[in-house]
This record gives structure tokens, C-alpha cells and sequence, in this order.
């Protein structure tokens, strides 16, 4: 779905701001019903580090991303490290280890594809059970991508990804506004936030996230190039949580883009989607371009011609990113 324009520009005028009144009753509900479900439950302890790559809004943040660079540090470093995800938008309930030679979006979702191309990751919707399959596959430390609100695994570090230009957006619960829960409700049950910023000189403004008087750790990172953008005029087009930033992002490295065009988080493309963006790039002169993310949702027959432009995520401090690993794997060796 794409987020209704209210829940990041109140100021629109006054039918956002009725809109996002209107569904407070809403939100009310939703928040009460997952404070609940946080409060009674009793996490599962399993024999292997747990570390929780999550956020307190609906989109994306830059979670996967984070996830991908804490395996490939943790694999660097000799540890066994695999992943967790629901696998959304696949139809597999799993637990099943996903295999880039024989799995789709369709299967598994996208980002346990793109998760894939760093370490095995688990796909099922019982993340005590895709933890459990990890561990008989000699995992040492899981890492969920995604799963603040999910109370089923104890977790031994749980990690916020904030996006530091739509932070909290309104700042209301789902549906009133694009949070899962509310912004203290969510940092008080988290180890360290990361902050992913437009780029390697954009300075946050700490205090209006309220991350200023944490008592946690907030490091910063941001989304590099991990290849130069397509030469010549391009299309850019993205169907994730906020296309804009992938635009930005292509625009500041280089990238001629003459055209957009942005769809839901999570789209599925059709062939009617692919037929009208290549009619338009071939009328504009283009080559299309779109993120890695995308690609791996489009039928592998329909890719030629469309070039995925990869990112990775970098860290200002990765020697606290990597102690922070370190942490998890210590408190579980604790509890053992």
C-alpha cells in the first residue's frame, strides 16, 4: 500500500487533519491490542544469540539493509550467523531455507532474496520454529529482519532502524498515522537505535526524534552506491516504502534521471506494469532503472533491459556495529 500523504504531511490542510482525527479511535484499538499481546506473552529462549532488526513504523526504514551488514560482519568474524524473516508477499509458510536457484517473490517475498544473497534465511511466520531450523543448521546467532512487535523469540539485542528524514512521521498509531506502536512504548524495549541518514554529511536533528536523552547507543549509517548508476538518460522506478529516497539517492550519484514512476511497497509487477514503463522510457529516450528490491519481484523473463542498482549499508561507527554483535553473543552465552 502506498502511506496516505497525511500520516508524513499533516500540514496538508485541514482533510489530513481530519482524516488522521477521524481514525484515532482506530489507532486507539490497534495500539491497545498490541500492548496486550506484548504484555502476556512469554518468549521463547533458544539455544542461539538473538538479535532483532526492527522499527516502530509501517515501511521502509532501511532494516534489510541493516540485517545484510550485521551478517557479513558476523560471518566475517567467523560466526555462524543466518537470518529470520515472515517472508511477506511470499506464499511458502515455511520453515524453509530460502534457495536463490529455485525460489520467487512469489514463494518468498523479496527481501529474504535479497537477505539471501549474504547468509541462508529462514521463512516461516513462527519465528521460534525458523530459529529452531537455524540452530539444527549450526546457526550461532539468528537475526530477524523485522519482528519489534513480535513477541514470540526472546531477543538478546533488539536494534530500532529509524529513517532520520520521515522519523516519526504525525507521530499517531496505525491507522491514524504510520506507527506500530507508540515511539515510547517502542524505544523503551530497545538496545540501540541506528539512524539511517540521507548520506555520509546529512546531520540529524536528534532532538525532534527524541533520541537526545537515550540512554541506549544511536549510531548513524546511510545507503552507499555499491555500483555506479546506468550511464544515459534514466527511468527510475520503485515500488518500496518511500521511492523518493531511492531517486534521491540515484540522482546524488550521478544518475541522468528524466523520469519516476512510484508504486505500492511490496508491488507486484505485472506484464501491463512493464509493457507501459518501457513504451514510456523508450518515448523519453531512457533506459530503465530500478532498485535491487524491485528486480528480485519482477519475472526473471521480463528483466532484460532493466538494470537493478545496487546499495549497502554503511555505518559511521561499524567498530560499535560490530560490538554490538559482540553484545548479543555474550548475553546469550550468559543465559545459557
Amino acid at each position: 500500500m502506498k502511506p496516505p500523504h497525511f500520516w508524513y504531511h499533516e500540514t496538508v490542510g485541514f482533510p489530513g487533519r481530519l482524516a488522521a482525527a477521524a481514525l484515532r479511535p482506530l489507532a486507539a484499538i490497534y495500539g491497545m491490542l498490541s500492548a496486550r499481546r506484548l504484555q502476556n506473552s512469554k518468549p521463547v529462549r533458544v539455544d542461539a544469540a538473538v538479535i532483532c532488526v526492527g522499527n516502530l513504523t509501517l515501511g521502509g526504514t532501511g532494516k534489510t539493509p541493516v540485517t545484510m551488514r550485521l551478517l557479513e560482519i558476523a560471518n566475517d568474524n567467523a560466526i555462524n550467523a543466518q537470518a529470520l524473516s515472515r517472508g511477506y508477499g511470499g506464499n511458502v509458510k515455511g520453515p524453509l531455507c530460502v534457495d536463490l536457484s529455485r525460489h520467487t517473490a512469489k514463494d518468498v517475498g523479496d527481501e529474504p532474496l535479497m537477505i539471501a544473497q549474504a547468509a541462508p534465511v529462514w521463512i516461516c511466520r513462527n519465528r521460534v520454529a525458523s530459529a529452531e531450523a537455524a540452530i539444527l543448521h549450526r546457526a550461532e546467532l539468528v537475526i530477524m529482519d523485522d519482528g519489534h512487535q513480535n513477541p514470540q523469540l526472546h531477543k538478546d539485542l533488539s536494534i530500532v532502524v529509524v529513517d532520520a528524514e520521515a522519523g516519526w512521521g504525525n507521530g499517531r498509531v496505525f491507522p491514524a498515522g504510520p506507527l506500530r506502536e507508540s515511539v515510547a512504548a517502542g524505544l523503551a524495549r530497545a538496545d540501540a537505535i541506528i539512524l539511517v541518514l540521507a548520506g555520509p554529511d546529512h546531520t540529524p536533528d536528534f532532538h525532534s526524534l527524541g533520541l537526545d536523552e537515550l540512554e541506549i547507543p544511536v549510531l548513524t549509517g546511510w545507503l552507499e552506491p555499491a555500483a555506479a548508476p546506468p550511464s544515459g538518460r534514466l527511468l527510475a522506478f520503485a515500488g518500496i516504502g518511500r521511492p523518493e529516497k531511492f531517486f534521491h539517492s540515484l540522482t546524488a550519484a550521478g544518475g541522468d534521471i528524466v523520469a519516476t514512476r512510484s508504486f505500492p511497497d511490496h508491488h507486484d509487477y505485472s506484464r501491463a506494469d512493464l509493457r507501459r514503463l518501457r513504451a514510456l522510457a523508450e518515448r523519453e529516450g531512457a533506459r530503465l532503472v530500478t532498485t535491487e528490491k524491485d528486480s528480485v519481484r519482477i519475472p526473471a523473463a521480463e528483466r532484460d533491459g532493466i538494470s537493478a542498482w545496487p546499495v549497502r549499508m554503511a555505518f559511521t561507527e561499524p567498530a560499535r556495529i560490530a560490538a554490538l554483535v559482540q553484545q548479543a553473543l555474550d548475553a546469550a552465552a550468559a543465559r545459557r
